[in-house]
């Protein structure tokens, strides 16, 4: 259902256009604040669907921006309060021959809807894809939140040798029974059974052991009368357990299983959230080319492809809920929804971990005390609907360690950015340290940490706050050696695997935008950051020379560094050789200047060139000005 609809915009001009769909994917990104945030229209006419008696048609919204009405045929069939997880609605009643859908979009401010208030855009629009579901008379459940119908919950047992799965299923009809049926990648069968809930054993059991093989079964599941099959569904699913502890970290399959990776926002550049499964493609393949195994997919439900392709690539995720910045009392129901649609949807995703209940709510919040009961509301709903999980959240920095919001979930993680929005990366340390000190007991991670780098901004003396690709890769060095040494951490995500768009932002040279990605926003460039995660991280050998894109000179002698995952690099200076050296990810040379000086760095077959200029002055397609406490002040003259 996802072409030929006309849009009524903000302006009142009426355009043809195709879902997935946003009226923000421009003014969203551009700065100033000053997005579109109103109500629009979206039509639609469609013929009757073919189906007979005693067939159901239910209408299927994968995300819409951020409160909704449907109307089909004049009548008003759901309204749905959050923009980011699947919603449906049986409409068989309201059909006709001929059928005229509007779909009012809003995402106006208001006080019951989250999010509101927080550092990204919120693009509004239908801009996932539109579906028509036509079945049985006789069906598997489409009614409950948005969910599949079938859950399983698989473990390993027996010194996990075996596979004990358990296979639930809800259908709209006490009729007929309900058969299913396990099988491997191949498609063979390896277990089956009879009933709403059984539960089978599947011999010799291939674990999901996260990026090292991430193996799926599917599980099947019909629901058959008088010998026909009515209705069939079917979920892919992975063996695994996980367990986390204060003083060890994260385990997975009983196996310690350090948890270090990249959170993410969907949004791209002219498109806003509006992308489509190549998008997604693309943003996984990044991030496994740099050697993640975690992702924190931020700040609410993503799309169940993005999911789909975690468990295929052994991501372990923390997905969570868009209970953000500021805790609205009239908000409470909508956390509540937001979070059943997020665990039933996604229940049968191996590679989530733990269910996300909040992020910085103590930014703005006033009432207290209703926080921190909606708080415990909501951690007790996520035991309740999935206990097989844990439960998480991100504390803004400053939320003490002794805020007691920080000790409702089972465990914490903190969103800290010391060395960039205050002074001192050693500070990074006497945190964790303290924490631990003081709650031996209680496991730590970092959900958000990084600083804004921008590839056309370089320094050959990086400073805190001058936005500088050198300052950025800085930063990322000195964490990384941080986590290293404090392998107790249950969690570390990078904030943020790619650049994104918070029209809110005026700062950093280029209005609307964050840049502590990794990668730049239109997927493009990739920061000598990214290759300092990946020397840490991957085992695809490479060489990267850094600050390839800083060629204009002034210093007689510059500071060239590499980095690496081999353990020998050689670097090479208008072709004649400079020097060996040994070590593991960060290689230094010093090379001297000439009018052209051509750098080669090598490790075995693997190799990096650049380019640097001897020049008498800076180069004016940038002016970078002593950043100090306030940030960069900078001008772009290109």
């Amino acid at each position: 259902m996802n072409e030929n609809w006309l849009f009524t915009g903000p302006g009142g001009k009426t355009v043809p256009v195709s879902i997935p769909h946003t009226w923000n994917n421009l003014d969203g990104q551009d700065g100033g604040d000053d997005y579109k945030r109103c109500l629009c229209k979206y039509e639609k006419t469609f013929p009757m669907p073919e189906h007979g008696e005693p067939d159901r048609v239910y209408l299927q919204f994968d995300g819409v921006n951020s409160e909704c009405e449907v109307v089909l045929n004049g009548q008003t069939v759901c309204r749905h309060e959050g923009g980011y997880s699947r919603f449906r609605k049986d409409v068989t009643e309201y059909l006709t021959d001929r059928n005229q859908l509007t779909v009012v979009v809003s995402n106006r401010p208001n006080d019951r809807v989250y999010p509101q208030k927080a550092d990204f855009t919120f693009y509004g629009g239908i801009y996932r894809d539109v579906e028509l579901l036509i079945v049985d008379g006789l069906h598997f459940d489409l009614d409950h939140h948005g969910g599949p119908g079938i859950r399983v919950t698989a473990k390993p047992v027996e010194g996990y040798c075996l596979g004990e799965v358990t296979v639930e299923t809800w259908r709209n009809t006490g009729l007929g029974e309900v058969r299913v049926r396990l099988l491997d990648a191949q498609g063979a069968l390896v277990a089956q059974g009879v009933g709403e809930r059984c539960t089978l054993t599947i011999d010799k059991v291939r674990l999901w052991n996260g990026i090292m093989d991430p193996y799926l079964y599917t599980a099947v599941a019909e629901l058959v009368e008088n010998g026909e099959v009515q209705d069939r569904v079917s979920t892919r699913f992975g063996v695994r357990d996980f367990h986390y502890h204060a003083k060890t970290g994260f385990y997975l399959n009983g196996k310690s299983y350090p948890l270090r990776g990249v959170s993410r926002h969907q949004d791209r550049k002219g498109l806003g959230n509006a992308i489509s499964k190549a998008e997604h493609d693309e943003d996984m393949a990044i991030i496994c080319e740099m050697g993640a195994n975690t992702i924190r997919l931020a700040h609410y439900q993503h799309d169940q492809y993005f999911y789909d392709l975690c468990d295929e690539k052994g991501m372990v995720v923390w997905a969570e809920i868009p209970y953000i910045s500021e805790h609205m009392p009239k908000g409470r129901e909508n956390t509540i929804s937001q979070m059943k649609e997020l665990i039933t949807q996604c229940y049968n995703h191996p590679s989530i971990v733990c269910w996300g209940v909040s992020n910085e709510i103590t930014i703005s919040t006033k009432d207290n005390k209703d926080m921190l009961d909606n708080h415990r509301v909501l951690n007790d709903l996520c035991h309740k609907m999935d206990p097989t999980r844990f439960t998480t959240l991100a504390c803004y920095a400053m939320c003490g360690p002794f805020n007691p919001v920080a000790h409702i979930t089972d465990v914490v993680s903190w969103n800290l950015y010391l060395g960039w929005y205050v002074p001192g990366l050693f500070l990074n340390d006497l945190w964790m340290d303290f924490f631990h000190t003081v709650y031996p007991d209680r496991c730590l991670g970092y959900s958000e940490y990084g600083c804004e780098g921008m590839p056309n901004l370089h320094s050959s003396h990086p400073k805190r706050g001058d936005h500088s690709e050198e300052y950025q890769a800085k930063y990322h060095e000195y964490m990384l050696e941080c986590f290293e040494r404090h392998p107790w951490m249950w969690a570390t995500h990078v904030w943020n695997m790619f650049d994104f768009a918070a029209d809110a932002r005026d700062q950093g040279g280029e209005p609307g935008m964050n840049h502590k990605g990794l990668v730049t926003f239109d997927r493009k460039t990739r920061k000598d950051s990214f290759y300092l995660y990946k020397a840490w991280w991957s085992d695809e050998p490479f060489v990267h020379l850094c600050s390839k894109r800083f060629v204009d000179r002034t210093e007689e002698k510059i500071e060239v560094k590499v980095y690496s995952n081999q353990n020998e690099v050689t670097l090479f200076v208008n072709g004649d050789k400079l020097e060996t050296k040994h070590g593991e990810h960060i290689f230094t040379f010093t090379v001297p200047m000439s009018a052209e000086t051509k750098v080669r760095a090598a490790a075995g077959e693997c190799a990096d060139e650049a380019v640097f200029r001897k020049v008498s002055k800076p180069n004016p397609a940038y002016v970078l000005k002593d950043a100090g406490d306030k940030g960069a002040n900078w001008t772009n003259k290109e």
